[in-house]
């Protein structure tokens, strides 16, 4: 069943006959439904044209008082000097056929330009396939987007204009008629999906996107930044009586005036082009995927960022290009972000169970990988350098990212500090270090690191500390503390800018020879945000009835 009614068919007689496509005056007519739009576009073209089949002598535009060959549309607003006009080429007047036949000669249609023409044909889906196949992305779903000329919306508008006159209503608005990209999507998404053999899924993260242009219609848009251009002053200056009364006037005549200018610039119903758009690129990608682990830093001359002062490299190496430069190649990803939760210095060890990372990996072609496949990534990384160590390596989600950051100021962290004295001391002397619990200290910004953060005085709390002597010049100092103590110059004192600190507890002059930390953080928490409920449930079902299986047995 054709979807137009015979109420439609003088509207549709016309934007036909002025070069408008079956499938746009589809659209300005109302009609939602998919099916009509999925038609080839000559079987289309054919059905519509039997549709608008009259007789010899019947007229085709019911106007008051027509004239008998040619029709004048009057001016859409008053105080035009018959500039605007429903015209075809600009001219004012639009050839209405006695017999009632269509004007095939106008094959490119002057609203979508093509797009929902040549650009809906299962030919341009194979091609747009062949690509995205060509592109070497895993996908199992993908989203399509489209870019459309600017000058489409224009077009649309004036189309508009002249659907309106004659209708004989000036209520018909862009919202009120279907879109042009739902159309083209309900068209080309069923056949991209029969094509690739994949659904099309707006939430995937691997997308298609075709850019299209249209020289030859190119300057549709450019008096609108002219006049926008001169307008721009005199909305500046109304800006002050914006709240007013007088201001709100001086906004719509500004609204008004550009209407017009824009009536007058472009003919109505648009002139039909000489080509149909071209395709611009067609380009594939892949939202980002994330990796999250720990990392252990057995060396004391490897930063955790590549080392680059003034466009010099002072270190060859960095835990973040260790870790990145495999994960880089085996996702076959363009870039990546590296993150992690804290940062030590470039002669600190990392101990213990190590740091919480993560990496943003940009645009990967490969996205999926099995369980074996990830210990697999994760023993080459650990075979590669004999510096760092990585484990818990897994797939998280941008989530599990961000819980990793708020678990930041949560975090304890526990310090192997080698202390030097310039005093000889006993053992005696540094006994009551063990005794200091909960202790607060103000940090004003280190000097180290005053070049990239702000001056501020830090209050920070030591929550204990354990001594072991070593010689009368040396100690082995253990603390636990809040995450954020710079615990150098807790040692040192900065020159009084930490208070207070090792130095004057002891009253002595101490400096730091050795620094290791661990960082206390569970990462349970990033593992939950990857493991679907029911095996989280599994996991401590089995673990609770370990319990109560060696309560039992009296262990």
């Amino acid at each position: 069943m054709f979807p137009l009614t015979e109420e439609n068919k003088h509207v549709a007689q016309l934007l036909l006959s002025t070069g408008t496509c079956p499938r746009c005056i589809f659209r300005f007519c109302g009609v939602d439904f998919h099916a009509p739009y999925k038609l080839p576009y000559k079987e289309l073209l054919n059905e519509l044209q039997k549709f608008l089949e009259t007789e010899k002598d019947e007229l085709i535009l019911e106007v008051p008082n027509p004239p008998l060959k040619k029709i004048r549309l009057q001016d859409l607003e008053d105080g035009i000097d018959g500039n605007d006009n429903l015209s075809q080429n600009g001219e004012g007047s639009v050839s209405v056929i006695e017999d009632g036949s269509v004007n095939s000669n106008l094959n490119i249609c002057n609203v979508c330009l093509g797009i929902l023409q040549e650009f809906c044909e299962k030919e341009f889906i194979k091609k747009v396939c062949q690509k995205v196949e060509a592109s070497g992305f895993e996908f199992t779903n993908l989203v399509f987007s489209v870019s459309f000329p600017p000058q489409l919306s224009v077009r649309e508008v004036r189309s508009l204009q002249a659907y309106n006159y004659i209708k004989q209503s000036l209520s018909l608005g862009r919202n009120d008629i279907v879109q042009l990209k739902e159309a083209y999507k309900w068209i080309t998404h069923p056949l991209f999906s029969e094509e690739l053999g994949v659904p099309i899924d707006g939430k995937s993260l691997f997308e298609v996107s075709v850019v299209f242009a249209h020289p030859e219609t190119v300057e549709d848009c450019h008096f609108l930044g002219l006049v926008l251009k001169g307008l721009r002053l005199c909305v500046s200056q109304t800006m002050l009586m914006h709240h007013s009364y007088v201001g709100q006037f001086h906004v719509w005549k500004i609204v008004a005036v550009t209407f017009i200018l824009f009536c007058r610039q472009f003919p109505c119903p648009p002139n039909s082009p000489k080509a149909v758009c071209t395709v611009l690129e067609i380009e594939c990608a892949h939202g980002a995927v994330f990796v999250a682990g720990r990392y252990n830093k057995y060396s004391r001359n490897l930063p955790q960022t590549p080392w680059i002062i003034d466009g010099e490299r002072k270190l060859e190496s960095s835990v973040e290009e260790l870790i990145s430069d495999h994960l880089l190649t085996t996702f076959k990803a363009e870039s990546f972000n590296f993150s992690s939760s804290g940062r030590e210095d470039v002669d600190v060890r990392t101990l213990g169970n190590g740091r919480p990372f993560a990496l943003e990996l940009v645009n990967p072609h490969r996205v999926h990988f099995t369980s074996q496949e990830i210990k697999e990534l994760q023993q080459k990384i650990n075979n590669s350098s004999n510096k760092i160590q990585v484990r818990d390596l897994q797939l998280v989600t941008r989530e599990a990212i961000g819980h990793m950051k708020e678990g930041e100021e949560e975090k304890t962290k526990t310090y192997s500090a080698l202390i030097w004295t310039n005093k000889a001391i006993q053992k005696k002397d540094i006994d009551f270090l063990n005794d200091v619990k909960d202790l607060k200290i103000d940090q004003k910004t280190p000097l180290r690191v005053l070049h990239r953060r702000p001056l501020a005085v830090r209050t920070r709390i030591i929550h204990s500390m354990e001594t072991r002597y070593v010689d009368e010049h040396h100690f082995r100092l253990y603390l636990k503390t809040q995450a954020g103590t710079y615990i150098k110059e807790f040692v040192h004192g900065d020159f009084g800018r930490t208070k207070p600190n090792i130095g004057s507890l002891m009253n002595v002059t101490a400096d730091i020879l050795e620094l290791d930390v661990e960082v206390h953080y569970f990462i349970v928490k990033m593992l939950i945000c990857t493991l679907n409920s029911a095996k989280v449930m599994l996991f401590f079902f089995l673990a609770l009835s370990q319990i109560v299986v060696l309560t039992c047995m009296g262990v």
